[in-house]
């Protein structure tokens, strides 16, 4: 069992929708879709993001396409109208998720 990045698995894209952001997390290959269900929860996803102190995770899981949808709540800082942030859209949160780690078997962590 390693410990890996999420990026060396996935790939994601964030949108955005007022303070909302929605981050799609899309496999690599089908057979990383379990081990990434089984880990990327909800509150995982929420603890990743702590530090904006978002209200709420909530995952769609999409298995057909080996992907997941996440919809987190108050995590623009309110969003590009609102925010005095440089990232109002939250387009580069898909890649602070995406340096997440979890454990998983079959992926060598330098490759």
């Amino acid at each position: 069992m390693s410990r890996i990045a999420l990026h060396r698995i996935a790939h994601a894209r964030t949108g955005d929708k007022g303070n909302r952001a929605n981050i799609a997390l899309v496999c690599r290959d089908p057979r990383w879709y379990e081990p990434i269900a089984r880990q990327v929860t909800p509150a995982f996803v929420e603890a990743v993001f702590a530090a904006r102190k978002p209200t709420g995770v909530v995952r769609y899981d999409l298995p057909k396409l080996a992907a997941f949808n996440f919809v987190i709540d108050d995590l623009l800082e309110g969003g590009v109208n609102d925010s005095l942030g440089l990232d109002g859209h939250g387009k580069g949160l898909s890649f602070h998720l995406l340096t997440a780690e979890i454990e998983i078997e079959g992926a060598e962590p330098g490759r």
